[in-house]
């Protein structure tokens, strides 16, 4: 199945990553993010479990191991030199208990904290950033769900960008050594406070570069410098729930997870950021209480029949590779990995 038009056409592969079959793929509900790495293998995580997979380009397992986290949100991935790293959003127990969340397995206590670490690509852990010192956490609350570094190899200063999308609703800011540098939370900007910061990106088709933060409950993408000052806001005319942000060559791929009568989609961008191709449009995923999922005739809550090739159903976050393809990984009972292979 083709979506998208001429110049920005892709193959819409649905299956396409084969993860062993267990009781946590069939039953676990996914929430995770997906990476690609230089080497182009695509990193994710097996259902509901934090254990992260490795994935060749055509979906074959290639390596797996056990991260030790509670909950691997989003994942990042970056180089230094020839030395390849993962940056992991661990949300924690998650704050906002919505849409009737919860894990297959036993439940999160609410006194799990998130944290921001860094990895290895076998697993070995490197940094893990302290909680910002703030007063704003003194009774906890801190539930990162993205992470950006502004790399040297692109000629930036090492900085991390952590969004805490889950907690207190800040972006925070560390130097290159783990450092805490400062914070942001919309308020001083034009657009006003964040309300669900869900993910966050560096756009380096530019110079300087500008980080990008997907305001999720205010519709609306919000753009700030790499010194935290805000430059503008976009987006609030069409989009409806903003959850995914990446670059993809010279276009920024904004994601919206949908939500009931809320539209799942993604959006490609050019440099100004106008649209330039919309792929996979779902205009109304499903209007049950029950969503991204489904219910049985006990009411209990099981995989959704609103699953179909060629639209998006709850798509969460989303990396791309060097020659353009787009993997997608979705937020729903059984999980599910697209990919959109450029045509």
């Amino acid at each position: 199945m083709i979506v998208g038009s001429s110049g920005h056409a892709y193959e819409w592969i649905e299956n396409w990553a084969k993860i062993p079959e267990t009781d946590s793929t069939r039953g676990g509900w996914a929430h995770h993010g997906v990476a690609v790495t230089g080497s182009g293998r695509v990193v994710t995580c097996q259902q509901d479990v934090s254990r992260i997979i490795v994935l060749d380009a055509n979906g074959n397992l290639v390596d797996s191991w056990g991260s030790g986290l509670t909950e691997v949100h989003s994942i990042t991935a970056t180089s230094e030199g020839d030395q390849e790293y993962l940056w992991l959003a661990d949300n924690g127990a998650k704050a906002h208990q919505r849409d009737g969340y919860q894990r297959v397995g036993a439940p999160i206590p609410d006194s799990v904290s998130g944290q921001a670490v860094k990895m290895t690509l076998e697993g070995r852990m490197v940094t893990q950033l302290e909680r910002p010192p703030l007063p704003v956490y003194q009774d906890g609350g801190y539930s990162p769900t993205s992470i950006a570094v502004n790399e040297e190899r692109y000629g930036g200063n090492g900085d991390v960008w952590v969004a805490d999308g889950y907690g207190r609703y800040y972006v925070h800011r560390y130097d290159k050594g783990g450092r805490y540098v400062g914070s942001i939370n919309g308020v001083g900007g034009e657009a006003g406070a964040f309300d669900l910061p869900h993910a966050i990106c560096l756009d380096t088709r530019k110079s300087p570069p500008e980080l990008y933060i997907a305001d999720e409950r205010n519709r609306r993408i919000q753009v700030y410098d790499l010194d935290g000052n805000y430059k503008r806001v976009f987006g609030s005319e069409y989009l409806t729930k903003p959850s995914g942000l990446g670059v993809n060559g010279d276009l920024m791929m904004v994601m919206e997870l949908g939500a009931r009568d809320l539209r799942a989609r993604l959006w490609l961008l050019d440099e100004d950021d106008n649209q330039v191709v919309l792929l996979g449009d779902n205009p109304k995923v499903d209007d049950t209480d029950a969503w991204p999922n489904g219910r049985n005739d006990d009411g209990d809550l099981v995989r959704t029949a609103h699953v179909e090739p060629g639209r998006f159903h709850s798509p969460h976050m989303l990396a791309a590779d060097a020659d353009g393809n787009i993997y997608v990984a979705e937020y729903l009972i059984g999980g599910r990995i697209i990919k959109l292979a450029r045509r």
